[in-house]
């Protein structure tokens, strides 16, 4: 019996990009029970849906392998790598320009979360209790990098931050906005 198809699994042509991301197979040990392409769907299901990680619908895999996935993917910084080669891929393909921007867009913003767990803070401008996300696009408008901290720093210290951060990734980058 086939599962339900949503809105967020991978394609055919997705996924004949997404599997070079993906760790090799092991010989030895027990083998997995869902492919990389099942966890995947379940992953982007919850990046997309916005749901809670324990109520992913019952025909993707368990919350707790695709969690455990998302996690050690994230500490290993698969999606860091796999972000970055598809920036170059779009730039090339789609703008036609060269894959490592020279010029780059710098913003913030103040989002609410609870204050259980996580660092948090309360942004009196916007008047947001919460984080407050730096991101780094290029041009295109493709993700660069993201740092997050508490609401409550301003955002000239968050913007060094973030710009230390960027000093050794980009080497052609020579002008943000």
């Amino acid at each position: 019996m086939e599962r339900r198809q949503y809105q967020t699994d991978v394609s055919d042509d997705e996924w004949g990009v997404l599997r070079v991301f993906m760790p090799l197979e092991k010989s030895e040990g027990r083998p997995r029970q869902y492919g990389w392409r099942e966890i995947l769907n379940a992953i982007f299901f919850v990046a997309r849906s916005g749901c809670q990680w324990r109520i992913i619908p019952h025909d993707l895999p368990p919350w707790w392998t695709a969690y455990f996935y998302f996690r050690v993917w994230h500490l290993r910084g698969i999606w860091e790598k796999m972000n970055g080669e598809l920036r170059k891929a779009t730039r090339v393909l789609c703008e036609e320009k060269d894959p490592e921007p020279s010029a780059a867009i710098i913003d913030s913003q103040s989002v609410k979360n609870t204050e259980t767990g996580g660092e948090h803070g309360f942004d009196a401008g916007k008047k947001i209790n919460g984080v407050k996300r730096h991101i780094v696009v290029d041009t295109c408008g493709l993700l660069m990098k993201v740092v997050v901290h508490p609401a409550d720093i301003q955002d000239r210290s968050g913007a060094v931050q973030l710009l230390n951060k960027l000093k050794n990734l980009f080497p052609r980058l020579e002008l943000i906005w």
